[in-house]
């Protein structure tokens, strides 16, 4: 008798700035909910509390793809409950291969992400760079735009987790 194949869990990349550090007030976004920030991190304060357990719920391996660095696993996680993920690094010399209009960090991502099904939650995914992993990566792959004057949102949330449910795990 043979078993079910084992199932990937897919990667969530995520950024700092933007989707975590709203950059803009909004009506429907709540007070912040942090503590005093850290020394020499004023905006911290915008994080919400609780938002790592919304991500881990997700069911996804967590990943920082942030220029925050190594920062975002001391100054972040902390503060909106993740535990010390992995963190992207990028190129030195900031070269990007591919076309005019590509973030910088796409090419990084799929490399990254191999074959393994993902999530690319930013403020700054464009057309080109849909198009880039679209051609360039094998499995699934969603890349999430957030309202950076906003950040990550119930409705953002959703998106998620509909993916999660319809495509993202294989």
């Amino acid at each position: 008798m043979t078993s079910a194949p084992e199932r990937t869990r897919p990667l969530l990349f995520l950024d700092v700035d933007g989707p975590l550090i709203p950059f803009g007030s909004s009506p429907d976004r709540a007070p912040a909910s942090v503590s005093a920030p850290a020394e020499g991190h004023p905006l911290l304060d915008r994080l919400v509390r609780g938002t790592g357990q919304r991500l881990m719920a997700l069911g996804c391996d967590l990943v920082w793809a942030t220029t925050w660095g190594e920062d975002a696993n001391s100054a972040v996680a902390p503060l909106i409950g993740l535990p010390r993920l992995p963190v992207v690094s990028w190129p030195a010399d900031g070269d990007v291969p591919g076309p005019r209009g590509l973030h910088w960090k796409t090419p990084r991502l799929v490399e990254w992400a191999g074959r393994r099904p993902f999530i690319w939650v930013d403020d700054e995914i464009g057309d080109m760079d849909r198009l880039w992993v679209a051609a360039q990566h094998p499995g699934p792959s969603l890349l999430h735009h957030v309202d950076p004057a906003r950040g990550l949102t119930d409705a953002d949330f959703s998106v998620l987790a509909r993916w999660l449910d319809s495509s993202g795990r294989v």
